[in-house]
């Protein structure tokens, strides 16, 4: 099946972000629900993508060769529970990887990392950006929740343990 630039374009982003969910999409596509991304991937996109066991969109490897992108993740460390050697993620994910708590370190809450981007780095994320780029690190298995009063998160791993590559 040969594919629309546009189609192209989506594919890669869907092998780029995975493991990703429907809302990802929804944000790097510019629509309007979830809903119009599960309709995308369904009519123009079936044959290159998957869900996991936890409903999250990856792409298949066939997708992979067809794109000139790097995958999110290497999947079959992250298949097996593990973490990855190397992440490919957005400006802010890897921003976030740098200045959330050590796996030794006490769990940090959403509101405490994005002060330390706010602080570390020339940005000026919101509350919900910086949630959803510790929700894709926990997907990646480099950072985990702590539930305490509210959910925090930390590392997973040690930061030496993972290249982490920003995703243009």
């Amino acid at each position: 099946m040969a594919l629309t630039d546009e189609e192209r374009s989506r594919l890669a982003d869907v092998v780029r972000l995975q493991p990703t969910k429907n809302g990802e999409l929804q944000d790097a596509w510019e629509l309007d629900s979830g809903s119009e991304v599960h309709q995308y991937l369904e009519n123009h996109l079936k044959e290159y993508y998957y869900r996991d066991d936890d409903s999250l969109i990856r792409s298949t490897a066939e997708a992979n060769g067809l794109v000139d992108v790097e995958p999110g993740i290497e999947a079959d460390a992250v298949a097996k529970g593990g973490a990855p050697e190397t992440i490919r993620v957005p400006e802010l994910e890897a921003r976030v990887f740098e200045v959330v708590a050590g796996p030794d370190e006490r769990s940090q809450s959403v509101v405490a990392v994005l002060n330390a981007v706010r602080e570390a780095f020339d940005l000026d994320p919101d509350v919900d950006e910086v949630r959803r780029a510790l929700r894709s690190l926990e997907r990646k298995n480099v950072v985990e929740v702590v539930y305490r009063t509210v959910p925090t998160f930390k590392l997973a791993v040690e930061r030496d343990e993972v290249t982490v590559e920003i995703a243009e």
